[in-house]
């Protein structure tokens, strides 16, 4: 069984920082779930291009407000309630109006210190 806290978790290397946002990553590959999950914080007036060509990933809004823009134009209001899978490894850029926090899953598991490259996208990283 595995018990953690969140703000075990934010004091300890499974919090990631990076320009435009931070995560927690709770559970991660070496937890042996076959998936990762993860507390993402996006900080708000940002926009950070996106595309896990190597990862699946769903994404529930918990908080604040922004939008989703699919690579043809096609944009979407995110706010609380809100959950969008990105089940075809889509590009995409999300726009934070206000600061926004979500609950992530990824699949395959995040190793933990990933971060986008220049394309967007997190390398995939075997345990």
């Amino acid at each position: 069984m595995i018990v953690r806290s969140l703000s075990e978790v934010e004091k300890s290397p499974r919090r990631v920082v990076a320009p435009n946002w931070e995560s927690a990553r709770i559970l991660l590959s070496s937890d042996g779930m076959g998936f990762s999950f993860h507390i993402t914080t996006v900080y708000a007036g940002t926009e950070t291009h996106m595309w896990y060509r190597n990862h699946l990933e769903a994404v529930y809004c918990m908080e604040g407000e922004g939008e989703l823009e699919a690579q043809d134009g096609t944009r979407h209001l995110i706010k609380p309630g809100t959950l969008y899978a990105l089940d075809q490894h889509d590009q995409h850029v999300l726009r934070a109006r206000t600061t926004m926090r979500f609950a992530c899953v990824f699949n395959p598991p995040l190793v933990g210190d990933e971060v986008h490259d220049a394309e967007g996208v997190y390398p995939l990283k075997e345990q």
